[in-house]
């Protein structure tokens, strides 16, 4: 089978592209995959494709970039030359730009492709149904909310002309079958990046470091977070430093200058900036937790998943998907009010002041995280491109039994 997969990909600082790595590595050592094809968008530096692990040939076909309008076209063409037996998306509703029009216009993608009759599958890792468009970084206004509902409604059903459309929560699957009446929707869980054999559940010495990874400014600020650990350092002899790892979210160029202009005074917070994906083992090690400064959800968390496989303990809100997520696939954690600085102080000095709770948790967290390696993700994603190839006479859906 020779596989397509139309992603952003590392060096790519857009987002998804760390899941498209682990994809890759553990697609390229299945048998029945003789090649795979990465149509990525576009960066100065070459794609890192170097793996330990014997595995399949790797083609790189940079063809789309952040915010062009001429993705359609140039994604298209790059299937027509490179004749894939099957593509695969990694998408969420921002893939391809912030800019309404480029975003909406590479996310009729799967469509095109199911009309070349290309067998096309779609991971998607949000559904617009579940976000709030103001917190999440799209509008706060109310009027241009409903217009963006519409929209969004309108790249849903386009998306759902793919073959099959893979979701990462039960949940998702109910809702959209439920608004759109579709049967071609399959739950894949996110799956656990690397997972160490054996994790070390033990902090380093020194500070302990209250560590959160992602994009921040939108839905994700990392204020609350560092006045709650100041928070504790006046009410307990803790040392503590707060570690922010990540970048901007592309709708808010600027923001984490702005908060490191505005704490400078405070000597216990380090900006990492972006985390190379060789160095992001050693940086979840080195925290003694991680923390999720989220005012709401929009899908299920790849950070969760890292956290876990490193053994570690987590502080989240007490909302939404993420949420759900923590009940559905085992991990446990310290819930906290997203709307209170004391209630998040509360949950990360609860951590940080009992080691044997923190390990508990961290040994939890992995055990969760163990359940769902990207071995078998990967593999239930074979299942599903086999179903949908021409040669599977039979064109129905191929749904795994997660229980």
């Amino acid at each position: 089978m020779k596989l397509a997969i139309v992603t952003s990909y590392p060096p790519s600082k857009v987002t998804l592209n760390e899941y498209a790595y682990h994809l890759v590595k553990h697609f390229r050592q299945k048998e029945q995959i003789t090649e795979i094809v990465l149509l990525t968008d576009k960066t100065p530096e070459a794609k890192d494709i170097t793996f330990e692990e014997q595995g399949c040939t790797i083609t790189v076909k940079e063809c789309w970039e952040f915010n062009s309008y001429k993705n359609i076209l140039s994604v298209s063409k790059a299937v027509s030359q490179t004749k894939p037996d099957v593509v695969m998306f990694n998408l969420q509703f921002m893939k391809f730009g912030d800019k309404k029009l480029a975003a909406a216009l590479g996310l009729m993608l799967p469509l095109l492709l199911k009309l070349k009759k290309v067998p096309t599958l779609v991971l998607l890792h949000n559904i617009l149904e579940e976000v709030d468009l103001g917190t999440a970084g799209f509008t706060s206004n109310k009027m241009m909310q409903k217009l963006y509902g519409f929209i969004g409604t309108t790249l849903t059903k386009l998306i759902l002309q793919a073959d099959t459309v893979i979701v990462t929560m039960e949940k998702y699957v109910k809702i959209l079958e439920a608004k759109y009446k579709k049967d071609n929707i399959v739950v894949i869980p996110h799956g656990t990046f690397e997972i160490p054999e054996t994790p070390n559940f033990e902090t380093p010495e020194g500070p302990l470091q209250i560590m959160t990874f992602g994009k921040f400014g939108t839905y994700k600020k990392v204020e609350m977070m560092i006045e709650a650990v100041e928070l504790i350092k006046n009410r307990t002899k803790l040392d503590l430093e707060v570690v922010i790892a990540g970048t901007d979210n592309p709708n808010v160029p600027g923001y984490l200058k702005g908060v490191e202009e505005k704490y400078k005074n405070l000597s216990n917070i380090r900006f990492t900036g972006y985390v190379e994906e060789n160095q992001v083992e050693k940086l979840f090690q080195e925290s003694a937790m991680v923390v999720f400064p989220y005012t709401s959800t929009t899908g299920s968390s790849g950070v969760l998943h890292q956290a876990g496989s490193y053994g570690k303990a987590v502080v989240m809100p007490d909302l939404g998907d993420l949420a759900l997520l923590v009940q559905e696939e085992g991990y446990e954690g310290e819930f906290f009010d997203p709307t209170s600085v004391e209630s998040l102080a509360d949950a990360i000095q609860k951590i940080a002041e009992d080691e044997s709770y923190r390990k508990r948790l961290g040994k939890t967290n992995y055990k969760a995280a163990t359940a769902f390696p990207m071995s078998m993700i990967t593999e239930l994603y074979l299942m599903n491109f086999e179903a949908i190839l021409p040669v599977s006479r039979e064109m129905h859906m191929c749904t795994p039994n997660m229980q």
